[in-house]
């Protein structure tokens, strides 16, 4: 499993997307789906929330409704094997979606192309020749740009086995503030993430539209990432936060999937209602819930 896991809200096109990515992606599968009904928010066969793996990637999603949309301030950074692959994903991923750098040759890459897809979700295609590989990417704009090292720092200085693997800044002359990030890699608990800084004029930033669920197996992990990346930024219902730099995380015990989505409706329907009055999640609470 994971200990960082992107979630993606969709608006009540859940299934839809999943089929659509699944099948764009190779070594991919729909691990699970959990519709709605007996206990579940939403209309009756709906999906409600779904787990699915892209090029061995791991990703949750949920049907939450109009509230948030995808912008891409947060991407998909796809590492492709071959020009082939990089074509085809970009036919699939580009239909009905939006361009936002057109496929084609760059000084950074053969062959690279950055495309919002129809349900507004961002990728960036690269061909690298490496095995095929998805990686978020984070890009700060506005009041943000400037601030992607120090978030990377922040980020890195509280999960375990991370590291900063690569930064490089904007020099003199260059479409970017000097000294701030032009591209930088690093890792969050063994996953890989990549993040820049933009000075350009954009009409967007982060969302709670794309989360970072972080799998927690104690009330004190909870506590400890709670407190920590709340910090200077604000608290939301039900494990959700956005952190000081306006990312959104959520922190969640394993144990409320486990409850939530028991085979015994009445009890995890408990759960959920439980879920839904708490800011961060109480494991005892959830376990009462379940239990009486």
């Amino acid at each position: 499993m994971q200990k960082i896991t992107p979630f993606l809200w969709f608006n009540n096109n859940v299934e839809e997307a999943v089929n659509f990515y699944t099948a764009a992606f190779k070594n991919s599968k729909i691990v699970s789906m959990h519709r709605a009904g007996n206990g579940l928010p939403g209309e009756k066969g709906q999906v409600f929330t779904a787990t699915f793996r892209l090029a061995d990637h791991e990703f949750y999603a949920l049907n939450g409704g109009p509230k948030y949309s995808f912008t891409p301030a947060v991407s998909f950074m796809v590492n492709c094997e071959t020009k082939e692959e990089t074509d085809d994903l970009w036919k699939n991923l580009s239909e009905d979606g939006m361009v936002l750098m057109p496929l084609s040759k760059y000084p950074f890459s053969e062959k690279f192309g950055w495309v919002q897809d129809k349900f507004g979700l961002s990728w960036q295609l690269n061909f690298t020749g490496s095995q095929q590989k998805i990686t978020p990417f984070l890009m700060f704009v506005k009041e943000q740009n400037g601030k992607a090292e120090e978030a990377i720092n922040f980020y890195t200085s509280l999960f375990q086995n991370s590291d900063i693997l690569r930064m490089a800044r904007y020099e003199a002359g260059e479409m970017g503030t000097e000294g701030t990030l032009k591209h930088a890699a690093f890792s969050l608990a063994g996953e890989a993430f990549m993040a820049m800084d933009s000075s350009m004029e954009h009409h967007f930033t982060f969302t709670p539209a794309i989360s970072f669920f972080v799998n927690c197996k104690t009330q004190e992990e909870v506590d400890f990432f709670w407190e920590k990346l709340s910090e200077g930024g604000r608290e939301d219902r039900c494990g959700w936060l956005a952190d000081k730099y306006g990312v959104s995380w959520q922190i969640i015990p394993d144990t409320l999937g486990k409850l939530m989505y028991d085979s015994d409706r009445v009890k995890s329907k408990r759960v959920m209602d439980a879920m839904l009055k708490m800011d961060k999640i109480d494991i005892k609470g959830l376990q009462e819930a379940y239990d009486h």
